[in-house]
């Protein structure tokens, strides 16, 4: 039988719908946290292992944000500040991470089925 990878949650897929590297970078995320070790908390798991990824791609805006700043270009600038602000969005709970339900329900149906 084949398991489902956990989902990525849809205010997240929203989000980030013009960013599809991203997407594929938190789907693997979700992904190595369903493998871990049993004994770890599942969701818990994976919603730290969320925070963390959203997390580098908000280091990553920052920088490209920097080289725009540095290199004076005003529209390179505009589209960067636009993305340190989406990341920024998207790793918040009350923006990509304000309903998890969808991701909740995956393991609940997991711990289920393993019972």
């Amino acid at each position: 039988m084949t398991t489902l990878s956990p989902p990525v949650p849809q205010a997240l897929r929203e989000l980030l719908k013009e960013y599809p590297d991203r997407l594929d970078a938190l789907a693997a995320t979700l992904r190595d946290a369903a493998a871990q070790p049993k004994g770890s908390p599942p969701f818990e798991t994976a919603v730290s292992a969320l925070e963390d990824a959203l997390s580098s791609f908000i280091s990553e805006a920052r920088a490209e944000r920097n080289a725009a700043e540095a290199g004076g270009d005003a529209q390179a600038l505009q589209r960067a500040d636009a993305k340190l602000d989406l990341m920024f969005k998207a790793r918040s709970k009350n923006g990509g991470l304000a309903d998890l339900n969808e991701l909740w329900n995956h393991f609940d149906l997991k711990r289920e089925a393993q019972a």
